[in-house]
């Protein structure tokens, strides 16, 4: 009772003076800090395991030493701040090291666009851009999709709640089953039939958008043959293929880009989250060249020149040079597979099934509320996890990229003694 009288008393400021649209700081009631690597402490001292890393933006971990560096040099060197879309220095190196270390190794041909510096309107840039070149107005998206916030973004979204909070009805979107959603059903058949079918009641589409990990629809990961297929739809009907790698770019499953180990070639992806190097807001829409077809200034943001974060994305760019980061980002995440099993089979109660890819996994259970408990009493015991899935299902791991093997395991340990508490209840 006392602790929850100190709890209410550190968040009054919070809770009297917020909206209540606040959703974290419910669920992890303290006020945090100071932060480094995968680790964070509230003002009490308290030390967290983080396996949140700010929803996927902080893939690189707090306040990375290097990328601290160069930003505090350039700010006391009064470099410029805020420029839209001039060109600067740090916009200049990261578009050069962007072309050298991600996209010409990987043999991919994109236009570079820095929408607003979000993943809302880098998906919102996307969706406009390809109903400007097909002259279509119809977008293909998936059940449990999760793609933002906006108008555009939320009608290609799945949530009903976060659809319903639109307030107004959205339309030229059709949703279609992802991979898997119906059980012994072929979903590829299905798209097919209603694109083939001038009587389906579904127009040819200007794209279809998918994640290959739905990162808030559950941790559903996409079978690599479902994705070639879904890209030989694409060719077949001439609908642009959109990705969005918000969450799951950027090292998160593995190699930079999800849709790497597909061997598939996006028309257009969406990344955001992780590319700002630090955590600090920014957002790419990278576009085929055939496809750039913007006038200037048809899609734009006040805040779509941020460099400070041109200079933490350019840092972190580093990390891509050689395959040493990718194949230490799949050891860690081979080691938490294994231990998820582990856990699934200690208790069987959870009805437990494994989600997901890279360090992008989860633990989906079957009781109503039980995973948010489970998250719970986590926090109370130093571990910032999160639920995701239509109902909160599912318990997510989003740990930063560069967590070391005693923290993987610390954290692992952390939410087994949270399970077996909760489940002893």
């Amino acid at each position: 009772m006392q602790a929850a009288v100190l709890s209410n008393a550190k968040m009054e400021t919070f809770e009297k003076l917020e909206s209540a649209v606040r959703s974290y700081s419910r669920g992890w009631p303290t006020v945090f800090e100071k932060a480094k690597g995968y680790k964070i402490w509230d003002i009490d001292g308290k030390e967290y395991i983080d396996f949140f890393a700010g929803a996927g933006a902080l893939n690189y971990g707090h306040n990375n030493d290097e990328m601290q560096e160069k930003l505090i040099e350039y700010i006391k060197n009064d470099g410029i701040l805020h420029s839209l879309d001039m060109g600067t220095t740090p916009r200049k190196k990261f578009l050069e090291a962007f072309q050298e270390i991600i996209l010409t190794p990987r043999n991919l041909d994109y236009k570079v666009m820095f929408p607003g510096p979000t993943g809302t309107n880098s998906v919102e840039s996307a969706l406009k851009i390809a109903r400007k070149v097909t002259g279509r107005d119809t977008v293909i998206s998936f059940t449990n999709a999760f793609h933002g916030m906006t108008i555009g973004s939320l009608s290609v979204t799945g949530n009903s709640f976060k659809r319903h909070g639109a307030g107004i009805p959205l339309h030229h979107s059709v949703s279609m089953p992802f991979d898997e959603y119906v059980e012994d059903q072929d979903s590829i058949a299905y798209i097919e039939r209603f694109l083939e079918d001038s009587g389906s009641g579904v127009a040819l589409p200007a794209a279809i958008i998918l994640e290959t990990v739905q990162g808030e629809g559950g941790i559903n990961a996409a079978r690599m043959e479902w994705l070639r297929k879904i890209e030989r739809i694409c060719r077949r009907f001439n609908i642009l293929l959109i990705v969005d790698d918000v969450q799951a770019g950027c090292g998160r499953t593995g190699t930079f880009f999800s849709f790497e180990p597909a061997g598939i070639n996006p028309d257009v992806v969406c990344l955001s989250k992780s590319i700002g190097g630090a955590g600090l807001p920014m957002a790419l829409t990278l576009i085929k060249p055939e496809y750039d077809q913007w006038g200037p200034g048809e899609h734009n943001g006040t805040f779509r020149g941020n460099n400070l974060a041109f200079i933490a994305a350019t840092e972190a760019l580093n990390n891509w040079k050689s395959d040493t980061f990718s194949n230490e980002i799949k050891r860690k995440a081979a080691l938490l597979k294994t231990r998820i099993t582990e856990i699934i089979q200690a208790y069987p109660e959870l009805k437990g099934e494994a989600r997901g890819r890279g360090l992008m996994q989860g633990i989906a259970t079957c009781g109503e509320g039980l995973a948010s408990e489970i998250c719970a009493e986590s926090f109370k015991r130093g571990l910032i996890v999160e639920t995701s899935g239509p109902k909160d299902e599912v318990v997510k791991f989003l740990p930063p990229l560069i967590i070391d093997e005693e923290g993987l395991k610390n954290g692992l340990s952390i939410l087994e003694e949270s399970i077996n508490h909760v489940l002893s209840k």
